[in-house]
């Protein structure tokens, strides 16, 4: 079988990132074949250049039409603005290609909605990027809620705050446009989402406020411009088996980088995770001796696996592009017909829908339930 052939669709951030996991995977794991890095598109036909030389790809184009035309690649990852996703994941389905598309699925809903009926229909692997639910450690925790370590689980915090848009001074760029969403919740806050789906499935019932901390940002060329969406909110949940929630998003919170803490309280005891300390946890256990009892700090280690394929001694950690490498080898397994953890389309709706239930939970004041 001859190894699968790679297209890229973007290169900041998010793009370098999926090479470096394409680049790895197999160096990593050693368990799946060596991907061929095809075809890599960047709206600057020079860009495109330079990028794929760096990145390994073997042809660069400034038509990211072209690269899902190419037949030699079999996979097409997405990694354009969040307003871009539906165009290109669907023609990308539809041309039968595998997709890994960056999350979240799109502004509108009923973009979101084409994405997953085209994916049905092409019988193509199409996966969402939501790399937090693959660290080794949260895997971990997800064990320990599944054999009651903290007893039955009754309440859950989530905090993600970051502060690449704390600075009021701070030019307006796409993300504060409203054709890029709603702002926090979709554009990390699906990031807190995507865990509680992974760890208690999905939220039924919401009701939520959100925010503008800035109402406007000076423009580049001179003037100001509105913040057309809001860059934090609030949300009450309702999951499933009773259980209440509370998320909390801020994109523009001075001084927290990639913030994303979790308290899971059980009748039991209690697990604290920390985004921006993603290679531990805490665990708290309600039994013993009073004078003894206190969070307990776990270190990652090789026991959690994956994170043996990385390092083999405890407490050195492993990072956000090594979560990527392990979803890059997810994804692979997928496409090989093998069980799987990655986020497909199917769940990816369901988060989606939770988005848009909680931005009309915000525009009409009261609870929404999410059928």
């Amino acid at each position: 079988m001859r190894p699968l052939g790679i297209g890229l669709i973007g290169t900041g951030y998010m793009g370098k990132c999926h090479a470096l996991a394409w680049n790895a995977v197999k160096t990593v794991f050693g368990d799946v074949e060596r991907p061929r890095l095809v075809h890599l598109a960047e709206a600057n036909a020079g860009l495109a250049e330079a990028r794929a030389g760096e990145f390994g790809f073997e042809k660069a184009t400034a038509d990211w039409r072209a690269l899902i035309a190419d037949p030699d690649v079999d996979v097409v990852s997405v990694t354009t603005p969040n307003q871009f996703h539906a165009e290109m994941a669907i023609a990308a389905l539809e041309a039968g290609k595998h997709v890994w598309c960056e999350k979240p699925m799109a502004p509108a809903y009923a973009d979101a909605e084409r994405m997953l009926e085209t994916a049905r229909m092409s019988g193509k692997v199409a996966a969402l990027g939501y790399n937090y639910i693959q660290n080794p450690v949260m895997r971990h925790i997800k064990t320990l809620v599944g054999e009651g370590t903290i007893g039955a689980v009754n309440h859950i915090r989530v905090e993600m705050d970051e502060d690449f848009m704390a600075d009021p001074d701070a030019f307006f760029y796409w993300k504060s446009e409203l054709s890029a969403g709603y702002g926090a919740l979709d554009d990390f806050a699906v990031h807190p989402l995507s865990l509680l789906w992974y760890l208690f499935g999905h939220v039924e019932a919401v009701i939520t406020d959100m925010a503008k901390p800035y109402p406007d940002r000076p423009l580049s060329e001179g003037g100001r411009r509105a913040v057309e969406n809001h860059d934090a909110a609030n949300v009450l949940m309702r999951l499933g088996g009773g259980i209440s929630a509370v998320l909390m998003a801020n994109r523009a919170a001075w001084g927290r980088k990639g913030r994303i803490v979790l308290q899971i309280f059980g009748s039991k005891g209690s697990i604290v995770y920390d985004q921006e300390r993603m290679n531990e946890f805490e665990l708290y256990q309600a039994d013993g001796r009073g004078s003894e009892q206190g969070f307990r700090k776990i270190l990652a280690a090789p026991a959690h696996r994956p994170y043996d394929r990385f390092i083999p001694a405890p407490g050195h950690g492993l990072g956000f592009n090594d979560l990527k490498i392990i979803e890059c080898r997810e994804l692979i397994r997928a496409i090989s017909g093998e069980p799987s953890s990655i986020v497909t389309f199917e769940d990816g709706l369901r988060i989606e829908k939770s988005v848009h239930a909680m931005a009309q939970s915000f525009h009409e004041r009261r609870w929404i339930e999410i059928g």
